[in-house]
């Protein structure tokens, strides 16, 4: 049963929908249900997902019913998993299966998945005859903190994190977060280091919960869960109503995020977590605050408290990137980071809880957090 709808509104100018609703459901994810599968319906809707979350036994019910990836006016594909197919290749097997499928733009596609599905079935339908519908089922924490609102699509490209994409969002979001608990610890580890991200931009109670609270939620307490994510999209809405089209405060969220996206790029695509770099980039755009004599030694130390409490990795250089040249190879990739506007990197910092700045900074400076 739906127990909370949401809602995030955008401004008036065309991207498929005016608003994203956001419902929670408690309990057993039963798609079959929520989607009325089986059920004769007026338009055609295909389902996205990967292998990964086709094979969670909650969603046996829901596969059973497509036969020949197809029931009704209802389709299903199911892809690769994880960030080596967030790529160009699998957005235009979508688009290549809806326009086989006879599909208008009055139809549907719905991401079943965490933050690559989302992002590239959104992508999809945002280029599907110059814009189709889309809805999202996030299954990861990951995609519910963050990845499946605000409307960023997209897809990764030559080896560089999410060159190419578009501002395209769901017009509905189902959030079963009892998703949460079938996910590896590692998946579970990374939605972690978005909420993290979250506390620190806009929530000093939540961040203080991380911090006091941690083995419950490393032991995925319901309710502590539920509240975490409920505030993370609460959070995230009005950073995306201020800001949709990250002109101004939306870029806040990308705290950690250059410094991140490059550590996965350094690394290789998909070696490591998404938010396993992100909490990485915000340990480093921390000792960059302090560097720059806007933070207290006592704001970083509780930073690094949190780091160390969930196993993020705090060391300068992680020892997924090798070879040498690293402080010259970082520098070479955050410069084609899509935020900068100009020749030099910008980066989001953190002064404390709740007060963060989104700076142009000098290259010397990146180069003294990576020693």
């Amino acid at each position: 049963m739906a127990n909370e709808i949401l809602k995030i509104n955008y401004p008036s100018i065309y991207i498929g929908t005016e608003s994203s609703e956001i419902e929670f459901f408690d309990g057993t994810p039963d798609l079959v249900s929520i989607f009325n599968i089986g059920a004769e319906n007026t338009g055609k809707r295909y389902f996205v997902t990967d292998g990964t979350v086709a094979s969670l036994p909650c969603m046996e019910n829901f596969l059973s019913k497509f036969e020949d990836d197809r029931c009704n006016n209802d389709y299903l594909i199911i892809l690769g998993s994880g960030e080596p197919y967030k790529t160009v290749e699998s957005v235009l097997k979508i688009v290549s299966a809806a326009i086989e499928a006879g599909f208008s733009r009055n139809d549907l596609f719905v991401g079943i998945g965490g933050g690559v599905i989302c992002d590239i079935t959104a992508f999809a339908a945002s280029i599907f005859k110059r814009g189709a519908k889309v809805e999202f089922v996030p299954t990861t924490l990951l995609a519910m903190v963050d990845a499946a609102m605000g409307g960023k699509t997209g897809c990764d490209f030559d080896n560089y994190k999410n060159m190419i994409g578009s501002f395209y969002p769901a017009r509905k979001i189902y959030y079963c977060t009892d998703f949460v608990q079938s996910l590896s610890e590692q998946q579970f580890n990374s939605g972690l280091a978005e909420a993290f991200k979250t506390a620190i931009l806009s929530n000093a109670q939540m961040l203080d919960v991380m911090e006091t609270e941690s083995e419950k939620i490393k032991a995925r307490d319901s309710k502590i869960l539920k509240n975490i994510i409920m505030e993370c999209v609460k959070i995230k809405s009005s950073f995306v109503e201020k800001d949709f089209t990250e002109r101004n405060i939306r870029a806040f969220l990308n705290l950690g995020h250059t410094y991140g996206h490059a550590l996965e790029t350094l690394s290789g695509l998909g070696a490591i977590t998404h938010g396993q770099a992100v909490a990485w980039g915000i340990g480093r755009a921390t000792v960059l605050s302090l560097n720059k004599g806007y933070c207290m030694e006592a704001f970083k130390n509780k930073i690094f408290k949190i780091l160390e409490l969930y196993d993020w990795n705090t060391e300068s250089i992680p020892s997924s990137v090798a070879g040498g040249a690293i402080g010259e190879r970082f520098l070479t990739v955050m410069h084609k980071d899509k935020k900068n506007m100009n020749s030099k990197i910008k980066v989001v910092i953190p002064k404390n809880t709740c007060d963060i700045v989104a700076e142009e900074v000098e290259d010397s400076e990146i180069l003294a957090t990576l020693k």
